[in-house]
């Protein structure tokens, strides 16, 4: 999880405790395959938000009856429309869902690839326009991400851009040559060029 989103998190589930707000949060695992689809990130928020409301707990509830009780799997089709229901509902707090990572979901194979799935219900409930609804994705700016998230921007930070976000990893970089044990030993002139090549390549992640 990023430094940012970590805040953003905080400050929202400190509303969270207090009634004030309602937060699904979900990071995009590559080495976690529940964490890099659809299912999975929709299967997660569904019992963030019923665990928050009790309301939402009986439309995850309907669901799960209408599966003979668990017995039969519901589609990805089924549990994004229970998200809907869900949110559409209506109330007095915002909805925050926050998807950290979104790049981390591969984009190679099937037909939709893993992300673009994501994406597209990522379209939908922005266009669903409910204004209650907050979200926010992390992400590096991958070139289909951008592509497909640009429209519906309302606000974008590009922190791979950010002249302070380029330093801290800079001061990372030298904090961890000259602390590290075997790097202690090295030459200066060598330790330097660490720092340089690093710094270089780093590309604001």
């Amino acid at each position: 999880m990023g430094l940012i989103s970590f805040a953003i998190i905080g400050d929202i589930d400190d509303m969270r405790k207090r009634g004030l707000a309602l937060l699904g949060f979900f990071y995009c695992d590559f080495r976690d395959d529940d964490k890099k689809k659809l299912r999975g990130l929709v299967s997660s928020l569904l019992l963030q938000l019923c665990h928050q409301s009790k309301s939402h707990s009986t439309i995850l509830s309907d669901l799960y009856s209408a599966h003979d009780n668990g017995s039969r799997e519901p589609s990805d089709k089924a549990l994004v429309e229970c998200l809907k229901s869900i949110l559409k509902q209506p109330r007095h707090a915002p909805v925050y869902i926050i998807i950290d990572g979104l790049d981390e979901c591969p984009n190679s194979s099937g037909m939709p690839s893993r992300r673009e799935a994501i994406l597209t219900l990522i379209e939908e409930l922005v266009n669903s326009d409910l204004q209650h609804l907050h979200i926010c994705i992390t992400s590096r700016p991958e070139v289909d991400i951008t592509n497909a998230l640009t429209p519906l921007l309302f606000r974008t930070v590009a922190l791979h851009n950010e002249r302070g976000q380029k330093q801290d990893i800079v001061d990372y970089i030298k904090s961890v040559v000259s602390t590290d044990v075997m790097m202690k030993r090295w030459r200066a002139v060598d330790k330097e060029l660490v720092v340089e090549v690093l710094s270089s390549k780093a590309g604001g992640m």
